[in-house]
């Protein structure tokens, strides 16, 4: 198996399918394990992760590790926590501001590929609304996170760490007092336990 995660993570690091799209050009951020038994799926790296080619690099990165009381050690410990956004690459800024969507080719050709290479996956981080969309159909993201419990054990739906989030928080008191305990409590449980499978 780990043969087979190589070959298909050199495939992906290798991968220009979108390069006439991505105005930095292709540069595939993520992290895969054959032992790793959490996996976050965010959005797609920033510019900052672009250029240190370090998933989650940045403000919102610091801020989901405060969510999930981890440090840079634990965070990229990549033997045990997986890290592969929808879209690889940097997709580019919007006309008005703001990170530009995923590139739509990107998680057709490698999320599946990527994810059934890594068996020991147990919880998975649904980080932002291209994530949840993605695997758990289209409904608004705070109904989701609210319904946390819902989706586990497989699951764990978040919103997107940004800065904008810091508003939404405040609306949603429930999320630091409820939603936050939970994952912390499902991370724990699932990265310290023994792997009996």
């Amino acid at each position: 198996m780990a043969s087979s995660l190589d070959a298909i993570a050199a495939e992906a690091r290798a991968c220009a399918v979108c390069a006439a799209h991505l105005p930095l050009g292709p540069r595939p951020v993520f992290r895969a394990s054959t032992t790793a038994r959490l996996l976050i799926i965010g959005q797609a790296p920033g510019t900052k992760v672009h250029m240190t080619g370090i998933p989650w690099n940045d403000p919102s990165g610091e801020r989901l590790r405060g969510w999930l009381n981890m440090d840079r050690a634990q965070f990229y410990d990549e033997s045990r926590i997986a890290i592969v956004p929808m879209g690889l690459c940097y997709p580019g800024r919007l006309p008005n501001g703001g990170d530009a969507p995923p590139r739509p080719e990107c998680a057709p050709l490698w999320q599946d590929r990527l994810l059934a290479a890594m068996p020991a996956i147990r919880l998975t981080l649904l980080v932002g609304g291209y994530a949840l969309n993605h695997v758990l159909g289209k409904a608004a993201m705070t109904g989701r996170v609210r319904a946390f419990h819902d989706h586990l054990p497989r699951y764990f739906p978040l919103p997107h760490p940004s800065w904008r989030t810091t508003a939404w928080e405040r609306k949603n008191p429930w999320f630091q007092a409820e939603a936050l305990p939970a994952l912390r409590h499902a991370v724990g449980a699932v990265l310290h336990s023994r792997n009996r499978e």
